[in-house]
Order: structure tokens, then sequence, then C-alpha cells
């Protein structure tokens, strides 16, 4: 793995830069005067450089604040007191997300329609049965005593650089022209209210599992995905499996997708969405005694979504008594990933089952209730106005039990469907929760903020400047009696939730003598832990293995060490099946020549190997469907989007017990058709010589904006098993998720962190940070996380200079 430089080095260059030779910007203009800020560092409006301010007068503002952006596009912002603080960091995430965010915002509240028009208009009424709809003043006081001031003054400067544009209209990001409407302005709940953009965990399988029992019984779910800890399935009394309507996922399906766009314009209607994706994390953190610094080395690289703009933004906020860095959502103030000068953090996502689906019989003399125990319970409805682009708004009721919103209703069956969540408890705001969790100065006030935390479940990973390093998971885990969640349940009182358990109760890890901690989403609950947080909401364990076989295999381990291992593409299921297929023999031509080809393969998934194309296209494309079709009845089978390569493996190394009297050769018989299937496939794909063929010619990587403003496309390598994760859509190969955003963190040398942001900082096409990172990225290159603020003065690319507006 190559990285962009040597951090030492860096620095030692940047000094020498920031002494002069930048390249110098124009002079700056105050913002009444602004010209368009196309070629800049951010749609600021206002010409800067490293001489001079850009200066903007903001409402609000209590006294000045400087901000200063980095040659890689990151924001220092340096305030007097945490409100302006806030505010600036609101202004600033205008400034550079202004699109990203306000289209995030009319996706959560149901305002697409607004200004889209009426093919909306479903999207915009689902979401709306999402909104968290609970006590405001519960739901402010669950991040802790800062979190309603710090998201009120965050939306008061989106305000402030929305009111600007007003003032400015040539300053306005072009995809408000293109599409022909103007940003909208902010109120703090906003900030808290949209839920729908959460990871929560299960629904999704409850409903497959439900069709997959229907078609073939109970004694299919052990064959479709293993459950930890170790577990039997039981179809809960009262359900009927094949009472789940192939459509009963549609509502929540609008709710949580994308804004649709199509070759760079709006679609007339929303497009059926894909299969949901699988979005993971790495994290791990080394004790000083197994480091080359002498000092807790700690990384990071969330799996999600690669898009343009990037899903995370990197910000450095300084105030008296707070001095945060790292990466956080654009549209929420604060950091969620990034240490505070004292304590560094890094998270994956933990599997805590929070969804389960409920399902209702209806009065059958008055379909407006439900039964609930031995009575009929009413639907409480809630009636609101859509207001629709070009015509008259619409109005649309939303109904809800319980438990949660109706999410489906089956007239034929004279049934209802509802979901029943914990993101839509006080508290649970994706990623809000850190602003409890980023002020801690030790692991006591660092576990103390993780034992209420919310959602989405996290793993954090945790390092101090003391040298202390550390695991514990958080998140809202339901106490379920009696049932498991695993499969739909009635909601006629049987099967409601005991509350929730305490945080407090989840395993944890601190200093552990062999001076390593890692996550990457795998089952990690002790096996004999009395807690039953979820069943199937774990990743394989392979990332994890090779992060902990890496880490393990050094007696010290740098930063350099960690970032390779960040792109580590590894592949511990190909070697399993390389071995595997030592012993395997075929006179069928493309078989043959698939096996020549495989046993020679190093497993490393790399974007020019040829022989990772075969791989991954021979076991996720037809090796994990043809174990399936064997064990599984035909119409199971296809239900599977993603296999459990654990169950395969199972099977490969104990054929008798999975296929019977004469299993090995059923076994062979699966590797060697499907091999030759691969191997035709990738004939056809990229030609007869396998010399030619390259993994990344395949999986091919654009980061996709709304509008068409692309970044790519870049040959990618990895894979679903790989550290260096891409999670790919089998059979059509196309990436899903991966990790765009990383950072290592040297704690407590804080200036030789180091980070990337794919694409880019800006979430502005005319920006020079709108694309800078993204060929970086792909080489597996970092920038200097700059921290001190001589070190950011430096390299400081342009200044700004908000000052109160009288």
């Amino acid at each position: 793995m190559r990285r962009w430089r040597r951090t030492a080095s860096l620095l030692a260059v940047c000094g020498a830069l920031g002494a002069g030779l930048l390249p110098q910007a124009a002079g700056a203009e105050g913002p009444t005067g602004a010209e368009s800020p196309a070629g800049r560092a951010g749609p600021a409006g206002a010409k800067g450089g490293t001489g001079a301010d850009s200066v903007f007068s903001v409402a609000g503002l209590e006294r000045p604040v400087r901000m200063l952006v980095d040659r890689w596009g990151v924001p220092h912002i340096y305030a007097e007191n945490t409100a302006d603080l806030y505010l600036a960091q609101g202004f600033n995430a205008a400034r550079d997300r202004l699109f990203q965010i306000d289209l995030w915002r009319r996706r959560g509240l149901g305002l697409l329609s607004e200004v889209l028009g009426p093919a909306y208009l479903r999207q915009d009424q689902a979401a709306r049965l999402f909104l968290y709809r609970g006590d405001m003043e519960k739901e402010w006081q669950s991040y802790g005593p800062d979190a309603k001031k710090a998201a009120t003054r965050f939306a008061e400067g989106i305000n402030a650089y929305v009111d600007w544009l007003k003032r400015t209209p040539e300053a306005m990001p072009q995809e408000f022209r293109e599409l022909g409407y103007a940003p909208a302005r902010w109120s703090p709940e906003d900030v808290v209210r949209i839920r729908s953009h959460s990871l929560a965990i299960n629904l999704t399988s409850e409903v497959d599992r439900a069709r997959a029992v229907c078609a073939g019984g109970i004694g299919v779910d052990p064959l479709m995905r293993r459950l930890e800890p170790e577990w039997k399935t039981v179809v809960p009394d009262g359900l009927d499996p094949c009472a789940i309507p192939p459509d009963v996922l549609g509502t929540y399906q609008l709710a949580t997708q994308s804004v649709v766009f199509q070759n760079g314009q709006v679609r007339a209607v929303p497009e059926p969405p894909g299969p949901a994706l699988s979005e993971g994390s790495n994290a791990w953190a080394v004790a000083p005694a197994r480091s080359t610094t002498g000092r807790p080395i700690l990384a990071s690289d969330p799996h999600r979504v690669m898009k343009a703009p990037a899903l995370r933004y990197i910000t450095h906020l300084s105030a008296p008594g707070l001095d945060v860095i790292g990466a956080g959502e654009p549209a929420l103030p604060g950091i969620s990933i990034g240490h505070n000068g004292t304590v560094a953090f890094g998270l994956t996502i933990f599997g805590v089952d929070q969804e389960d689906l409920y399902v209702y019989r209806l009065d059958p003399g008055d379909p407006g209730r439900y039964r609930y125990g031995k009575g009929w319970e009413r639907f409480r409805t809630v009636t609101e106005n859509v207001p629709v682009a070009g015509e008259r708004a619409q109005r649309t009721e939303l109904s809800f039990t319980r438990h949660g919103p109706v999410i489906k209703v089956d007239r034929e069956r004279n049934l209802a469907y509802a979901l029943r969540t914990t993101w839509l408890q006080p508290g649970t705001t994706p990623y809000f929760g850190s602003m409890k969790y980023m002020r801690a100065r030790n692991w006591n006030e660092f576990t103390t903020a993780m034992r209420t935390w919310g959602g989405p479940p996290e793993n954090q990973i945790y390092a101090d400047v003391a040298g202390n390093i550390g695991w514990v998971p958080g998140g809202l885990a339901p106490n379920r009696v009696g049932y498991d969640g695993l499969l739909p349940v009635p909601g006629d009182g049987r099967y409601d939730w005991a509350g929730f358990h305490d945080g407090a109760r989840l395993p944890r890890s601190y200093n552990p003598a062999k001076g390593i901690v890692a996550s990457a989403n795998e089952f990690n609950m002790p096996k004999d832990h009395p807690l039953k947080v979820g069943f199937d909401s774990w990743a394989s364990p392979y990332r994890h293995e090779r992060i902990v076989e890496v880490l393990s295999s050094r007696s010290r381990t740098s930063p350099a060490d960690s970032a390779a291992l960040q792109s580590d593409k590894v592949s511990i299921p190909a070697r399993r099946l390389v071995r595997l297929l030592a012993g395997i023999t075929s006179d069928q031509p493309s078989t043959a020549r698939a096996l020549e080809l495989l046993r020679t393969y190093d497993a490393v998934t790399s974007a020019d190997s040829g022989r990772a194309a075969l791989f991954e296209t021979w076991f996720s494309g037809h090796l994990e469907p043809a174990f399936a079709r064997e064990v599984l009845p035909e119409n199971v089978a296809r239900q599977i989007f993603i296999h459990d390569p654990l169950l395969l493996f199972d099977a490969m190394d104990n054929p008798d017990r999975w296929f019977g009297a004469g299993g090995t050769a059923v076994r062979d018989r699966i590797l060697k058709t499907s091999l030759a299937a691969a191997y035709d496939e990738l004939v056809g794909r990229l030609g007869p010589d396998p010399a030619t063929w390259k993994w990344g010619d395949i999986q091919r990587l654009t980061f996709g904006h709304p509008t068409g403003k692309d970044v790519g496309p870049f040959p990618r390598g990895g894979s679903w098993n790989t550290v260096e994760a891409s999670n790919y859509l089998p059979g059509s190969y196309a990436p899903l998720s991966g990790p765009t955003f990383k950072m290592v963190l040297d704690v407590g040398d804080w200036d030789r962190s180091q980070a990337i942001n794919a694409p880019g900082q800006s979430g502005d096409p005319r920006s020079p940070h709108y694309r800078d990172l993204a060929e970086p990225w792909q080489r597996g290159e970092y920038f200097p996380l700059l921290y001190s603020r001589a070190a950011v003065e430096l390299n400081a690319k342009d200044r700004f200079l908000l000052t109160p507006r009288r």
C-alpha cells in the first residue's frame, strides 16, 4: 500500500509551503461584493487565500469566529464560545454542503413534493410516518445539557448562510438553479426529528425469514443463515408466515431510500429500491507496548454508501472547553469519529436487533380498530397537508398503532402491519449522541456516555493520551420476553417489549493483556452472556480475523502499518477455498482452466488481479448460489441476496453431514460446475485470454451525484470479506458501500494523524475540494489530520472571518 507521503515528511514540506510557497489566491472581497465561488474551496462566494480573510457578517454571532480551510479542504473553526462555534459549524456546513443537507432535510421531513412535484408525494407520505413525534424535552435531554443549544445554533448558522445567498444569488449552488428551487431555512427540531436514515437492523431479515418459512417450513432457517449465539428459531404463536404480503416493506423502503434521480434528472416516478445495502466498519486500537511510537494508535474506517458528496464531513471545532476534530454527519453539529486532544474514538455497527414487524387482526365491523388484548383498539391518526409544487397541498392521513407507524393494510386478509423500532424513541437520532462522548476526558466518562447511547448501535473503540485502550458497545436494546425477534409477531399484546436493557449490562474491554482491541461488525458478545441483543445482524468474521492476524503478527505496529491494514485486500475465504481446490481435478475445459488459475491465487483481491476477478465471480456469483440451490427449495434459494459463507464452509468441510452419504462427490460437483460457469462468464465479460482479466474491470466505482456531477469511474479492489471492504452487488459487481472515510490517529502526537474522505470534502462541484481526494483515496493515500493551531496556520489555503451582524 502506497501512502500519499509519510506524515513526517508532509509536515516538513507543509512548513515550507506555509512560509510562502502555497499558490496565492486573489485578494478577498467582502460578501456583499462576492464573485462566483467556482474554482474555490467551497461555495463561500467570496474570494480568499493564504494571505487575506474572506469576511462574512453573520446574524446571531456574539463574537468573531475565524475559520481556516487547509489544503485538503478541512475547515478548522476557532470561536470564543461554544454557542458561536456551533453556529459557525452550521454556516460552514451550508457553505460546503448546502444542496446535500437541504435534500437530506426535505427527504426526511417529507417535503420533496414541495419542490420536485407530485411524483414524490408517496415518498413524502412514507417519510412522515417515521418522524420522531414524541416528547421534545425528553428528546433534547437524552443528548446532554448542550444538545438543544448546539442544534439551535447550528440551524441558525445554516439559516444565516441561506439568508446570505438571498443577498448574493450568484453564489447559489448550481443544483438549486438546475432543479428550480431555493434552499429552505431550518429549525432546531429538523436536526433530531428525522430518523429514516438510521442504520437500524432486522426488519428486512424478519420478512425474508417469514417468506422462507412459508415456502419451506421452519426447517429451512438453519440452512439460510447462522444465528449467533447459537439459537433455534420458532414460529411465534398466532403468526401465519404466509400472511406477510410481498409488498409489506414498500412504504418502509420508500421512507428510507434516497431521492431518486436518473441521468442527472429527477425521475418522474421513483423506482423500486434494490436490495438493502450491507454497511459495516472496521476499527481497532493498539496499546503503547505494541506500537512503534510508545503511544496508542487508533484506526477507524466506516463502510457507507459511496456517493458524491461524501456521506461524512471532516471538521475541527475549537472553543474554550472543546477542541475536537474528526468526521461527522454534515447535517448535525459535533463529530462522531475522531479525538478531542485527550480521548480518541472510532466506531463500527454493533448487531442489536432494534426493529420488529407487528401483524394485527382488524375488526371486521370497523377496520379502524385492531385487536389488542381482549378488545379492540383504535388506530391513532394524524392528518397533515403535504405541499406539492404546482398543485394544491395534498391532505394525507398517517396511521399509528401503540407500537408504531402502520406500513401496510391488507384488506383482503383483514390484516394491518406496523413497525416498532427503537429509532422512534427519545435519544436515537443517528450519531447525535456523540454530543456526550466527544467531551469525555477518560474511560469512565466515555463509558458513562455510551451507557445511554441510542442509535445506531455501535462498537466504540477508545484510546487516550494516558496510554489506555478499550472497547465498549452501546445501543438501545429491546427487552423481548418470550420471543426472539427473528420473525414478525402478532400485535395483540402477547409480544410487547418489556422496556429496554440497561446499557451498563453490555460487555466491554479495557486495557486487555494482548494490547489490541478490534471490531469489524463480527459477533463479539461472550457466548454465555445473559443478554441476547440480536441473532442475525452480525457480519462474517473474516475482516475481524484478518485485522487481528496482522496486528498480532507484529511485536510493534506503526501508524503506517495501520494505514496499510486499512487497505489490506487479503480474502480469508479465498485462502480456504484455494486449499480445498488442491485435490480437485476435471476434464471439462472451463473447469480445468479455472482450477489452474486459482491454484496459484494469492488470495489478494487487488483491482489488477485476473485471479481475483475469477474468484469473486465464482464465489459470490456461482458457488454460493449453487450451494443454496443444493440445500434449499428453489423458491427459497432465489430469495437470498447475500449468502452466509460460514454455512458454505461448514458444508465444504463436512460434506457428508450436509449432503448425506456420498457427500464429497456432491460437494465436488458443486465446486466444478460453478467454477465452469464462472470461467465462462468471465470469458463473455473480459475475453478469452485470462492474462488480460482484471477484477477492477468488472468492479468499477462511480461516486454518483444526484444531478449527475459524478466522480469516476475507478477500478475497485476488495470484496465483502476483506479489510478494505467493497460490498458489491453479486451478478453486476457494482460497488454498494465501502470505506470512503479512513482515519489513523497517533494518539498524543496528533499532528501525525492521517485521514482521507473521498471523493472530497466539498459538496459543490465547482470547488477544487469536490473530487481532489478521490484519486489519492483510490491509491490508498492519506493527508495529515492537522490539530495544532501552528500546523493548521502553516497549511491554511483559505481564511474566513465571521463577524457579528449588527
